[in-house]
């Protein structure tokens, strides 16, 4: 364990930064997996806010820009399909 106080503040610091990226990386999964089920209309309703969660990790650093762009990529093809 950290001894220095500023370190014993950047594991804290770490710890709830871990369970927000945690939080926000398993309900856009979540909302991945729901889309894939979805078909039709309710599919190409459901894509903007999905696309949306996954900019957001991106901004927040959770996912690389070319892994949301593979993402997306391959959600289309599904709602397109669907």
């Amino acid at each position: 364990m950290a001894n220095h106080q500023a370190t014993k503040k950047d594991v804290r610091q770490a710890s709830k930064r871990r369970d927000s990226n945690r939080y926000y990386g398993k309900t856009t999964r979540n909302a991945i997996r729901d889309l894939k089920a979805l078909k039709g209309k309710d599919a190409v309703e459901a894509f903007p806010d999905v696309v949306s969660k996954i900019d957001k990790l991106v901004k927040r650093g959770v996912i690389h820009k070319n892994k949301a762009s593979n993402l997306k990529s391959k959600l289309s093809k599904v709602v397109k399909a669907a």
